[in-house]
């Protein structure tokens, strides 16, 4: 399997950067999903387009288990400060998060499958909109989720790159390996006045100080230590005068989680801390919103993808998962059926390591087959167990 992926490194390098030069963002991944569109039916894929909006679903195979293999294709709102013959052409899009690559392995695993005799069914999942939701805060999961995209699959897989981990490792676990998100607005309500009267007010600063302390003695002392969780505030806006004290406070912030029950306990107790500012003789609101599930990682399907990375790469290639609470969206397909995600090392050598998200992203494309030759061979071999 490696060895058919290496066979079509440069069409895989040519895809990868074609998506790179041509970056597009949300929902609006149109080129991106024409082109992969028509790729697979090239190779013989039944196709659905539009599938969330802009997403592609395409099906090879008959009768038997059904394998899915996710990929996402939207970019961020980041200007591209790289130097290559690749650099982003649309300026204020890169691909800063690897989706380019993404796409382009998916593609070479969708070419190398068309060419195998499967026993049973092989799905590939191209969404849009992984960074970003839509007006009614979806996702490009949530959307293709809704739609029955993973309808009678049995098996999920996905890979997201890795720039500080070598070219030609992966590393996997099983259980929670990613975050689950909510976000949460609020409003402190006080009453305003003149900065030096403020006995005549009720100082919607002094209630948002008591705030900030109680949110961050939430994971410290109400959750259990061995629950990983957070709680962040993002954004503080309040007044518009050094001399007058205003009569609300807004605020935003992210909730981070990996178990639905951690995640109504910090719903309760933020909402408990919010509760002193009327103590305290303010009021206030707050709105929480979902923004999407923990990533919990099937042992049966971990453990598939571990052996595979051992066959192809070797035992010493196979790594533990860095776990962390960064957000992924790819748990809305393991709502009906057991999946994981892995991650592939992409490190450029030489070169500083610019994480994801960073205007000087970029990754070793040798990693490219790698990535290919593990979603196909552990597709395939679900198939045949």
């Amino acid at each position: 399997m490696l060895k058919q992926a290496h066979a079509i490194s440069e069409e895989l390098i040519e895809w990868r950067r074609d998506f790179h030069m041509h970056p597009e963002t949300g929902f609006d991944v149109h080129r991106t999903a024409g082109i992969v569109a028509d790729e697979l039916e090239k190779l013989g894929y039944r196709v659905q387009r539009g599938v969330g909006k802009t997403g592609v679903v395409a099906d090879i195979g008959e009768g038997g288990k059904l394998v899915a293999i996710r990929a996402d294709m939207d970019a961020l709102p980041i200007f591209e400060q790289n130097e290559t013959e690749y650099v982003s052409q649309n300026t204020g899009k890169m691909h800063a998060c690897g989706h380019d690559s993404h796409t382009a392995m998916a593609l070479g695993a969708a070419r190398i499958l068309a060419e195998q005799k499967l026993n049973g069914r092989v799905r590939f999942l191209f969404q849009p909109s992984e960074e970003t939701a839509d007006e009614e805060g979806k996702s490009g999961a949530q959307r293709m989720y809704a739609e029955g995209a993973v309808k009678g699959v049995d098996y999920v897989i996905a890979q997201h790159v890795d720039p500080t981990s070598p070219v030609g490792t992966i590393a996997i676990s099983e259980g929670p390996s990613g975050g689950g998100v909510d976000s949460w607005s609020a409003t402190i309500k006080g009453v305003g006045g003149h900065g030096a009267y403020p006995h005549t007010t009720v100082d919607p600063f002094v209630l948002l100080a008591h705030v900030i302390m109680g949110l961050n003695t939430i994971t410290s002392r109400k959750l259990d230590p061995f629950e990983p969780a957070v709680v962040s505030i993002g954004s503080i806006n309040g007044g518009f005068a050094e001399n007058v004290i205003p009569d609300k406070v807004e605020l935003t912030g992210t909730l981070r989680f990996t178990s639905l029950e951690t995640q109504k306990k910090i719903r309760e107790e933020v909402t408990k801390v919010f509760d002193m500012v009327k103590a305290l003789g303010g009021d206030y609101e707050i709105n929480f919103l979902f923004g999407g599930l923990p990533l919990v990682n099937d042992k049966q399907v971990a453990d598939m993808i571990a052996r595979v990375g051992t066959d192809l790469l070797g035992e010493e290639n196979v790594r533990p998962m860095h776990k962390s609470l960064g957000a992924e969206d790819f748990p809305e397909f393991l709502r009906d059926a057991p999946g994981a995600m892995y991650t592939l090392g992409t490190m450029i050598e030489g070169r500083p390591v610019y994480e994801l998200h960073h205007p000087k992203f970029d990754l070793d494309e040798r990693a490219l087959p790698v990535g290919a030759a593990v979603l196909a061979e552990t597709a395939k071999r679900f198939l045949q167990k």
